[in-house]
């Protein structure tokens, strides 16, 4: 028996199959995001969590890209029907997907060879080919703010969000220009694997575990003199004290501005309001401790800021759609 079961441990182990699909124009920096994130997310001992193949709609071969090179992609459109996800980055030869919101037939025969159940995710215009696809009718959905109202106008179906950094929608997930792919596949990890795994994903790639506010801090918006007072201090004196109350006026005084000056410049900055970046930090921090420690809900509630349960409660249910315990039962 003792035989049998160290068999099982030992064939449990499976990694996650990301296929990434590369399509003529593709953007060299957003087709090897997948390979630099899911390449570095490992478990306790050391082993690859995730296997990552690329693959075209074509026989192997060149497939061009926006830049003064091709890539030599070893696997055909097959290589779509092993995969647990999809990730189709961002490209510009767009054709009638991106004129008219149709696929081309041989695209249309590629993606026919996902199974039913593997999770998609597009990066940046990849959404373009999940929305003529028909995938994302009814869905909330995101690309890059300059391309969103286009996609909004040939995908009338298709909830479009210009805001977002990038949207989690179960098994389709969709995510703003270039590095908001970076933002989705770091948030994947975290989702599969929980905060430590994606943690640490994020320092060996040197990029923030998760970034505030949206894409609006990104669309047309003078960026603040270097000379000029910031709001730096303010924030990293408000997270050494999140489980205090914390008053408006109190983080304007650390950058001796009026409360009114303290606002706009903090939007300016952050892309959000104060009290919207205070919560997304309260959230987080309630996120790292429901995952990592056995405090009780009443107990994270205090340490996070949020005074009681019922508050916390709401403001997870709001922002990730599970309550407390569900959370921790997900990750635990």
């Amino acid at each position: 028996m003792g035989t049998n079961l160290t068999h099982l441990t030992h064939t449990a182990f499976r990694r996650h199959r990301v296929v990434v699909l590369a399509l003529d124009g593709l953007l060299p920096f957003e087709l090897g995001i997948p390979q630099r994130i899911f390449g570095r997310a490992l478990d306790a001992k050391g082993r690859n969590l995730y296997e990552i193949v690329t693959c075209s709609i074509r026989p192997p071969g060149p497939v061009e890209t926006d830049a003064d090179f091709s890539v030599l992609v070893e696997n055909g459109p097959q290589a779509l029907a092993t995969a647990d996800t999809v990730v189709i980055p961002a490209f510009y030869e767009f054709g009638p997907v991106h004129d008219e919101g149709v696929l081309t037939d041989e695209l249309a025969a590629a993606l026919a060879l996902i199974r039913p159940g593997t999770r998609l995710v597009s990066i940046c215009t990849g959404g373009y080919v999940l929305a003529a696809a028909g995938l994302l009718d009814g869905r909330p959905a995101t690309t890059h703010w300059a391309s969103a109202e286009h996609f909004q106008r040939l995908f009338p179906k298709v909830r479009v969000d210009a805001d977002v950094l990038f949207i989690d929608d179960g098994d389709i997930l969709t995510s703003a220009g270039v590095a908001a792919g970076i933002d989705l596949c770091v948030h994947i990890v975290r989702r599969d694997h929980g905060t430590a795994v994606a943690n640490e994903v994020a320092r060996r790639t040197v990029v923030p575990p998760h970034r505030d506010g949206g894409q609006a801090q990104y669309i047309h918006r003078p960026v603040p003199e270097p000379q000029l007072a910031t709001t730096t201090a303010a924030r990293a004196w408000a997270l050494g004290r999140l489980h205090e109350p914390i008053q408006l006026r109190d983080m304007a005084a650390q950058e001796a501005m009026s409360v009114r000056t303290f606002t706009r410049r903090f939007r300016e900055e952050a892309g959000i309001s104060p009290g919207q970046w205070l919560t997304q930090q309260r959230v987080e921090r309630a996120r790292h401790l429901l995952e990592s420690t056995d405090l009780s809900i009443d107990q994270i509630a205090a340490d996070a800021g949020f005074g009681t349960a019922q508050s916390m409660r709401q403001h997870l249910q709001s922002t990730l759609g599970v309550t407390p315990t569900s959370y921790r039962r997900t990750f635990r």
